[in-house]
């Protein structure tokens, strides 16, 4: 399947299921996929911050594309995160998954060294340089200390560097202009704008997002593809009424104490939660040094599904 341009719809970045052992759950990550494709999204995205690539090593993450592309066979598109801390280490996972078949890969600014915009825009010119396949801009400051700047994100897209972005920082206004300066230029028409952020995706399509990559659309595929849908057909309290209920849906990702894990234990925690309370995935062990939810935790996770209208 050609690369869409721009992408649109649904994307949701998916989890990586994992065995008692830490290894990928291959079973889990096809029926996963299924789920996904059931729920009707438009594209998958393996190898992001819900994939915990950052705790994968490299057999891994080359096992999560080649499975996922492997069994969705063309139906939709493959984006697949290609993150690391420097330049040549992005292009090393680049030749990994576009070998795999990635249709497309997902890059965030350098990390770990400070970096400047001139150092951001090279990096994103050298890794485009080198990928045979589009490159779209990950914008996720929590995790790489750095905000992409908007003006640095629309040249790159005037130069035909970038594809696209994912934006996961939250800033709706700097999200918002982004989007306007895309709008602006006819010649980038194809210039994908899409919000990772799963409380404000009916706000981010108001002002023209082109879709979503929500990491709680691994548990409620359906609720944000009819999110989307609603926002598509201007349906404006439907929507917010959707989105309301998955906001509440996504309280999940506090049910860890904070006196002893972070937020990433936390949330990674209870989207697998989720989808062993569903049924989909067979164990929802996180990734080391991750900790694991407490019985309580995993109640507290059924029960906002329960409200939220899941089984």
């Amino acid at each position: 399947m050609p690369f869409p341009a721009p992408l649109t719809g649904v994307v949701p970045p998916v989890c990586t299921p994992l065995t008692p052992e830490h290894e990928v759950d291959v079973p889990s990550l096809l029926r996963l996929v299924d789920h996904l494709v059931a729920g009707g999204v438009h594209g998958l995205f393996v190898l992001g911050s819900s994939g915990e690539a950052a705790f994968l090593p490299d057999r891994q993450r080359r096992l999560v594309v080649e499975t996922v592309v492997s069994h969705v066979a063309g139906q939709l598109p493959v984006l697949a995160g290609a993150i690391d801390m420097t330049t040549a280490r992005v292009l090393d996972h680049v030749r990994e998954v576009t070998a795999a078949g990635a249709r497309a890969v997902v890059v965030t600014a350098p990390f770990y060294t400070r970096t400047h915009p001139a150092e951001i825009a090279r990096h994103y010119r050298r890794v485009a340089a080198g990928s045979p396949v589009p490159v779209l801009a990950y914008d996720i400051p929590t995790a790489v200390h750095t905000k992409l700047p908007a003006d640095v994100v629309l040249d790159l897209a005037a130069d035909g560097v970038l594809a696209g972005l994912k934006d996961s920082s939250g800033d709706l206004a700097g999200f918002r202009t982004v989007v306007s300066g895309v709008r602006a230029r006819p010649d980038l028409t194809g210039f994908s704008v899409l919000t990772g952020s799963e409380v404000i995706v009916d706000a981010a399509m108001a002002v023209g997002a082109d879709g979503s990559v929500p990491g709680l659309a691994n548990v409620d595929p359906e609720g944000y593809v009819r999110l989307d849908r609603l926002c598509r057909t201007g349906d404006r309290d439907a929507a917010r009424a959707e989105q309301e209920r998955l906001c509440a849906l996504f309280g999940m990702v506090g049910v860890g104490d904070p006196a002893r894990m972070g937020g990433n234990s936390s949330a990674l925690g209870a989207f697998k939660a989720a989808l062993h309370l569903r049924g989909i995935i067979d164990c929802p062990v996180t990734a080391e040094p991750q900790v694991p939810l407490s019985p309580e935790e995993v109640e507290r996770v059924g029960k906002l599904m329960a409200a939220a209208g899941l089984s």
